[in-house]
């Protein structure tokens, strides 16, 4: 699976070049068989370099590298895949409150759309939403 397009790439070098900025996250990378999601708002010049929300066992505020990312290797020849509905929706801050008060990403969002803070366009990638 490509990991980014050529126009989220674009975005998330334009957000590096905006320091101090609450940005909206440009991508969702989720591991699909365990832990592990990760929402980008920014990458360095150097094109490997991204900053965001990662939450491998607890959501935290850090940078990553996407080839670490691009080369982990999970069962049945999978990697890390990159959420194809995902759109951001918020500042890094809410999505970041809402991960700690929930205990990871993946609730958060759950919870987010389940409050309708979210549009119908996300949805969390391990369970359907429910009516």
């Amino acid at each position: 699976m490509i990991l980014l397009t050529d126009t989220q790439r674009d975005r998330l070098l334009t957000n590096g070049r905006q320091a101090d900025t609450d940005h909206i996250p440009v991508v969702k990378f989720f591991n699909p068989f365990g832990a592990g999601v990760w929402l980008a708002t920014e990458l360095d010049e150097d094109g490997d370099i991204m900053f965001g929300l990662a939450d491998i066992g607890y959501p935290e505020l850090g940078s990553w590298s996407l080839n670490e990312l691009r080369y982990i290797r999970l069962p049945f020849g999978m990697g890390i895949e990159r959420d194809l509905l995902f759109t951001g929706d918020f500042p890094i801050s809410v999505w970041a409150e809402a991960a700690r008060d929930a205990g990871s990403i993946r609730d958060a969002e759950r919870l987010l759309y389940r409050s309708g803070r979210l549009p119908g366009g996300t949805h969390p990638d391990t369970e359907p939403p429910r009516s």
